[in-house]
């Protein structure tokens, strides 16, 4: 069993990354159905928390049936990092997590994210900052370095170790890599057999199959797994990879009529957790995900992207049922 503070995982936990447009409670809730133990919102920052920023606050939302949750900050400026946590904490996640990983530009331009792996003291300090602030138990997502030239994973893990951390996830890329070319896990199973590490550490990068996971757990020593980008539009992933642990067998691929329910759930919470007209528009950019690899679909993905009302969606989903009855995806 995995603890992290007294929350208790199963044995090698799998959990959803925390993804910008994508971690929101709709995608959370078809995932934890699927499968995923863990889950983490998308990322917030702590200086729009501060402002009462909107879009920030509605990202704080989080419900029981979805825990164990995360909610994750980011930011590079200690008070305003402790302002955030507090104002987190009274939401009552599960645990607070601290993004240290984010490689986007206007992200690491505010000195946040990825960022902070060139100025290891600051991220100590913000993460001090966070764990003064708050009686949860507080995480961290990271990656390697800066670049291939600054690997600082190993100073980076046993020093916020030493401060409180809980519990680290690193995904297995410089920053310089953003999320492109092969992740070095490597680097992740010598900070895991570093005998100075007792905290879980999570592996995060490049997991799109089972065989894939298996390989991993087994190859690098890690505690668990953090599924990103291959749970987008793709769900069932989890319980694939549960079912491959148990039995070296593979689950049936989910078909059309799956896949459907699957979106008619998703925008069907997204428009109760959004407003109508809001959780239709910020649907559509999952259906190609969700339909990938179905043959001549381009005329019905056009149409989801472009109708307006409920009905007419769910009339258009139930002709997509109804058209690929029986059909394989591959």
């Amino acid at each position: 069993m995995i603890k992290i503070g007294n929350i208790e995982l199963p044995d090698f936990p799998l959990l959803l990354a925390p993804m910008e447009d994508v971690s929101d409670p709709p995608f959370r809730r078809l995932c934890k159905m699927h499968g995923a133990d863990m889950m983490y919102s998308e990322f917030i920052s702590s200086e729009g928390l501060i402002r009462d920023a909107i879009k920030s606050r509605m990202k704080l939302d989080i419900f029981d049936y979805e825990r164990p949750v995360g909610i994750q900050i980011f930011g590079g400026d200690e008070e305003a990092m402790a302002m955030s946590s507090k104002i987190v904490s009274t939401v009552n996640p599960d645990i607070i997590d601290i993004n240290f990983g984010c490689p986007v530009k206007k992200v690491v331009c505010k000195g946040a994210g990825a960022g902070v792996l060139k100025d290891v003291d600051l991220m100590i300090r913000l993460t001090k900052a966070v764990i003064n602030s708050t009686h949860l138990p507080v995480t961290v997502k990271t990656r390697l370095g800066w670049d291939d030239n600054s690997i600082n994973i190993d100073e980076v893990a046993e020093r916020l170790q030493d401060i409180g951390v809980a519990a680290l996830s690193i995904h297995a890329r410089t920053r310089a890599q953003m999320y492109k070319g092969h992740s070095d896990w490597s680097h992740i199973a010598r900070v895991k057999n570093n005998p100075r590490i007792t905290m879980p550490i999570f592996g995060n990068g490049d997991i799109d199959s089972p065989e894939k996971a298996l390989q991993y757990k087994n190859e690098y020593g890690i505690d668990g797994i953090m599924i990103g980008r291959a749970a987008i539009g793709y769900p069932w992933i989890f319980d694939e990879i549960k079912h491959y642990f148990k039995t070296g067998d593979h689950l049936p691929k989910p078909t059309v009529i799956d896949r459907v329910e699957a979106v008619r759930n998703h925008l069907t919470w997204a428009m109760e957790w959004k407003g109508e007209r809001l959780g239709i528009v910020e649907t559509r950019p999952h259906y190609t995900n969700y339909f990938k690899g179905i043959h001549s679909f381009k005329t019905h993905k056009q149409q989801l992207v472009t109708l307006d009302r409920p009905e007419e969606l769910f009339a258009a989903l139930n002709e997509i049922e109804e058209t690929y009855a029986g059909y394989e995806v591959v």
